[in-house]
């Protein structure tokens, strides 16, 4: 082809390149077909390397899979079999043992054995099935042990420097103690704070009581057809002479009064005790005998307490100042103080003394020139007002909150009825110049009337009613100077009386010998000081009394089990 009249003709230099670029493609032409050689004569190799590979991977899988069966095979035919003792027990259970014993059949289950000569001898002589089956259970071999730890044998020991376990010191060598003697301890002070093992933590008397109970149904089943007469006995009373007591820490140890407490009382259905005084405050403690760990204060400023009184629920305290109009009830559900600034219809200078019935409808506050003031719990407004001749020093409600027992300073005893509000009778206190306090026994069987002199007169509540000068069935002067608190103890066995004016003026009276417990106060130790309030826990556990140091004073009553 030639080229064109107008185009211009290639030089050398685009020759010289043309040519090149036509050798270096047959360059790559050359190169590229070895590699194709190459890999035409390795691909049948390989295939037939991957077909081998192949194939003993489907030998290794069916000789596994033939493997996995026998071993199932083995498993199974395992399985099928049945111990010996599996069908001796399977033959026992469906019946199918004729010629076997029982006797001979549990002996073969239960192994080998040992047996006494006197064993051996009575089932020689053909003792009954039973006896036989008995024996050979009670005279087997003892089994040992699969493994022992060592670990379990050691002692371990424990740090009583800790704050929870100081008090379980005896001395200062033991500081430190194994398991076993802190153990040991422990049941020691619970024994202490309980007086004594109670009947539910002693297995051997349990075990005994069962033992002998079983044994003698039958006799005592005739001795019960042949006897008659009250099959119902009282329990232990309470001794007199010496009273069984021991000296707790104080009941608010975590938190004494900064000056006079002027109450002390235990909560009626918690094992709870609260404390009151002039520093304001109201405290709540747990009662453990050891500790007694502080719940819970309050503080009401400005307000001195002069009488603070849980409510019968148990769910509210009330608390009268010393020279306010005002009172305040806190609501421990609630946690809520509320403030009561004055009742309608109670016109009184200063609200201090006051009581509450024991079936927590009523409140009782005495106020001055002989008036008592009636209010309703719940609404704490006035339902009603009586008058006694003179000055009403204290009052008391009786057991069912139908009656109430005022003591004048004349030394006058007035009975008002709640519900019609008059009064059904009136009595002198024998001796008495100036009443100061009283109280009525929890079975309304006493009434007890402290004067001015000292003079504690006991009164039985039948003779209370119909005379007007009783003779007292007991007149308790061991006080010399104004008795100022008494107190009976839930179950009417003991009466506490009290003065503030001198120390150690506690006195606990035995009822109804009416003789003094010669052990308390402890003599030539002062440790009360001026008795300011005095109370007994709900079950007569502990007493508790409160004095001018800020101190509740605990003590464990030991004849009483419970709280």
């Amino acid at each position: 082809m030639q080229p064109t009249a107008g185009a211009p003709r290639p030089g050398p230099a685009a020759a010289k390149r043309r040519r090149r670029r036509r050798k270096e493609a047959a360059a790559k032409m050359k190169k590229t077909k070895k590699p194709n050689k190459i890999v035409k004569r390795l691909r049948p190799r390989a295939e037939a390397a991957a077909e081998r590979a192949v194939e003993e991977e489907e030998e290794e899988a069916a000789a596994a899979a033939a493997e996995e069966a026998a071993r199932r095979a083995r498993h199974l035919k395992a399985l099928s079999r049945t111990s010996g003792a599996e069908r001796e027990l399977e033959e026992l259970v469906f019946g199918d043992s004729l010629n076997v014993e029982e006797g001979e059949l549990l002996q073969r289950l239960a192994g080998p054995r040992r047996l006494s000569a006197a064993g051996r001898g009575s089932l020689r002589r053909g003792s009954s099935d039973s006896e036989a089956e008995n024996e050979a259970k009670g005279e087997l071999l003892p089994k040992k042990p699969a493994w022992v730890d060592e670990d379990d044998e050691a002692e371990e020991n424990v740090d009583m420097t800790h704050r929870y376990r100081k008090d379980f010191m005896k001395s200062d060598a033991e500081k430190i103690l194994t398991k076993k003697k802190l153990k040991r301890r422990l049941e020691e002070q619970f024994q202490r704070a309980m007086g004594g093992v109670p009947a539910w933590a002693d297995l051997e008397n349990r075990k005994k009581s069962k033992t002998t109970a079983s044994d003698s149904d039958s006799d005592e089943d005739d001795d019960l057809l042949c006897r008659t007469g009250n099959f119902i006995s009282n329990s232990e009373s309470l001794p007199r002479g010496i009273l069984k007591m021991r000296t707790c820490l104080p009941a608010n140890q975590e938190r004494f009064a900064n000056g006079k407490l002027v109450t002390v009382q235990f909560h009626p259905s918690a094992q709870v005790v609260m404390t009151a005084g002039h520093d304001r405050s109201v405290s709540l403690f747990q009662v453990d005998g050891i500790r007694n760990p502080r719940i819970q204060s309050i503080y009401l400023e400005s307000f001195p307490i002069y009488k603070a009184c849980f409510s019968v629920d148990g769910e509210q305290v009330i608390a009268t100042g010393t020279h306010h109009k005002m009172f305040f009830v806190y609501d421990m559900m609630s946690g809520s103080i509320i403030p009561i600034q004055k009742v309608r219809g109670v016109d009184e200078r200063f609200l201090r003394n006051f009581e509450l019935s024991p079936d927590g409808s009523f409140m009782l506050l005495t106020g001055t020139s002989g008036y008592l003031h009636l209010l309703s719990m719940k609404t704490k407004e006035l339902i009603s007002t009586m008058k006694v001749n003179g000055r009403c020093t204290a009052s008391a409600f009786t057991p069912d909150s139908s009656k109430i027992y005022s003591y004048s300073k004349e030394g006058e005893v007035f009975i008002w009825d709640v519900r019609s509000r008059k009064c059904l009778h009136k009595f002198e206190d024998e001796g008495s110049l100036e009443g100061k306090c009283i109280a009525v026994s929890k079975n309304n069987q006493y009434v007890a009337c402290g004067s001015a002199s000292g003079v504690v007169n006991l009164y039985t509540t039948d003779v209370c009613l119909k005379e007007n000068h009783p003779k007292p069935v007991k007149a308790i002067m061991n006080l010399v100077t104004s008795a100022t608190c008494v107190t009976f103890n839930p179950t009417t066995e003991i009466l506490a009386v009290a003065s503030r004016e001198t120390d150690e003026a506690v006195k606990l009276v035995h009822i109804p010998s009416y003789t003094v417990f010669s052990n308390f106060p402890v003599f030539r130790r002062k440790q009360i000081y001026l008795a300011q309030s005095m109370d007994f826990s709900p079950r007569s556990g502990f007493f508790s009394v409160a004095n001018n140091k800020g101190k509740a004073l605990l003590f464990r009553l030991r004849h009483y089990s419970d709280f």
